[in-house]
This record gives structure tokens, sequence and C-alpha cells, in this order.
């Protein structure tokens, strides 16, 4: 009788040693992560090695939670509506043929401010000269707290830094401790974004100076923007940057409804509940609605709603759209915290009226 080689053993174990490495705790295996996507409901999963949380309704990518190292703010890219559309726009992360490549800062969906303390949060980007970067202020990831699935709705909490650096020979401090829940949720026709972020000032006091640059907004894609006659710099078919003196404005259309009955760009310092951008890409007629809360601080505040695909709610810069006649300024003592609420409520397949957004205000005025 031959005796055991044991080499024949030694292979499969290491085999399955591998295997096991491989699926770290909580990761599971490629298929075991399709499962759990395609799950109906609202399915949150966490990726620490790509730096995001990707969210997904009834199996269909809504968007996801981005946090890379290489960037001045954590935001939410791409977004998409329920019938697969993406409406934010590409560039910086991923330029599309057509778009504008104006105001590199503004990626997604985020949330910071323009002048606290003096520090410029809203225009911070990879644009920024080093030697300039310290008027600049980045908002910086540290944790992921809670990213639940759920039959009805994704919640996933985080907390983040609003770092600044007072003296380039000293270390940069925390002016503000951010902690912000997130809440995704959808339907056949609908998604919709609740967020909830409590600011909290922590090295000193801090003053949010009457700014126009901020401070719940979205960029979007072409298709939102109002058609324009001036020159522009748009990225071409090799996702360079070129200049158009005559510009191609078919499919781009659209329109601008507030709260108060105002439209178009006319939108833009009003104050009001909410404001909705409705447009048509391809064959899809899509609203995009931003609430604001009567428990913010500056309700009802005023929209930095621009024509160019900028969309914004601002609570905070009232002597800048009041021209000069009514002033905020809003400061925390050293330890104080202050929370805004927000619901950005995307359409598909149809505008959605008057109606339906004053119903959705009053529900998420309500919770």
């Amino acid at each position: 009788m031959k005796a055991f080689n044991f080499r024949y053993l030694i292979f499969p174990v290491f085999l399955a040693f591998l295997f096991i490495a491989a699926c770290k705790p909580g990761q599971g295996t490629k298929t075991e992560q399709t499962d759990e996507v395609s799950k109906k409901g609202v399915v949150l999963v966490h990726s620490e090695a790509d730096r995001k949380v990707d969210v997904f309704i009834d199996g269909e990518m809504f968007t996801s939670y981005m946090y890379p190292e290489d960037m001045e703010k954590p935001f939410l890219y791409p977004v998409y509506t329920n019938a697969g559309t993406v409406v934010t726009r590409g560039f910086p992360i991923e330029p599309r043929v057509g778009e504008r490549v104006d105001h590199p800062h503004h990626v997604g969906i985020w949330f910071n401010y323009g002048d606290v303390n003096g520090f410029d949060f809203w225009n911070n980007s990879f644009a920024v000269p080093e030697e300039k970067k310290i008027h600049y202020g980045k908002v910086v990831h540290r944790e992921v707290v809670k990213a639940n699935s759920q039959e009805d709705k994704g919640i996933l909490e985080v907390t983040m830094d609003w770092m600044v650096q007072h003296d380039p020979l000293l270390p940069a401090i925390a002016l503000l401790k951010e902690e912000t829940r997130y809440e995704f949720s959808g339907d056949e026709h609908t998604r919709t974004i609740d967020r909830i972020t409590t600011l909290t000032a922590i090295e000193e006091d801090v003053a949010f100076n009457d700014n126009k640059e901020g401070l719940f907004a979205i960029r979007l894609d072409r298709a939102f923007e109002y058609p324009a006659d001036k020159p522009q710099v748009f990225t071409d078919a090799e996702g360079n940057p070129s200049e158009v003196k005559v510009l191609n404005n078919e499919g781009v259309n659209g329109h601008y409804r507030n709260s108060n009955g105002t439209e178009d760009l006319d939108v833009w310092g009003k104050r009001a509940d909410w404001v909705g951008l409705s447009a048509t890409k391809g064959e899809e007629d899509i609203t995009i609605a931003i609430f604001d809360h009567p428990e913010n601080p500056g309700y009802p505040a005023s929209w930095h709603a621009r024509g160019y695909g900028l969309f914004a709610v601002n609570n905070l810069g009232l002597k800048v759209f009041s021209d000069g006649k009514e002033e905020l300024n809003f400061s925390l003592k050293k330890g104080e915290s202050t929370t805004f609420r927000h619901r950005l409520y995307i359409t598909s397949g149809y505008r959605a009226s008057d109606e339906e957004l004053n119903k959705q205000f009053g529900e998420f005025s309500a919770e």
C-alpha cells in the first residue's frame, strides 16, 4: 500500500484559504453581493476599498455616497431616475460629450458653504493653486456609522470634519463636526433623498457670513440647463475642454418654478418653500425639486438656482439675495450645534405639479 502523499491535501487547502481570505467579513462573494443588490427595497452596499456606499432601489442603481481622498468634499454621484436616466453632470468625474467644464467644484450633490470664519469651502477644488489653498476649507469624511438596508428606505449615517488651516506652519483644525443622516427611498415613479445634517462648532466660535454660495446643491445634466447664446467651454469627444462659439441648444429645456409661482431664472435669490426644475431628457419628462424645512435656520431659504445647471438651496446668504436689505450672519458659539433638513425629490415620466410638490413639502415639514 502506497504512502499518502500530503501534497495532494496541501494544494486544495491552500486554495480554500485563498478563497476565505478574499471574502472579508461582511463582504461576501460577488454572487452574494449580486443577490443582495437585486433584492426588493432599498439596499446599501459599502465598499471601503472604493471609498463609497452604493444605493440601489428594487435592484436599480440610484446613487453612491463617495468620499475619495483626492476630492475636497464627499458627495452623491451619479444620480439616476427610477428609469435609469442620469440627471447629474459627469464633469469632472466622468466628462460627457457636450458638457460644460465650468466650476469643477460642482460635483453631484453636496453640502457646504462659501464663507465660514472667512474660509471658502464651496469653491475649493483641484483647480485652486496650492499656494492659495490656505484660504479654503475642506470637508473630510471620517466614518460610515450606519448603512442600513430596509424595504421602505435605506439609512446612511456618516461623520465629517470641516477642516481649515489658520497658518501654513500649523496643523489643520476642525472648525465643525458634521453628523449627517441620509434617507433614500423611491417607488416606480420617484426617488427621494432626505439629508439631515447637524453641525457642531469644535475648536472656536463659527460665523457663517452671508454668502450666495451654499448650501445644499446639485449640478445637473445639460438637458436641465437654460438655452445660452454666449460662447462657452464644453467637452469634446475625447473629453478635452473646447471653446464653442455657436452653441447647440438641442435638448436644453430646463424650467424652474418655485412655491410662490415665480418661474424661470427669476427664482434666483427669491425666498420659497421649494423650487422645482423640470426638463425632458430624451423621451423622459423629469422634475427635480428641493425642499426647505420650517425648522432650518433662515427659513424660508433663498435659492441659488442658475441657468447653467447649478441648483442650490441657501439658508444662510440673506444679505446677498436681498440686495443688502436684510442680514442673517448665522453663528455658533464653541460647542453649539445646529441642524439643517433638506429633501431632494425626483419624478420620472412626468413633470410634477404644484399640488404634488406642496404635498411633499407638507409631509416633509411634519417630520
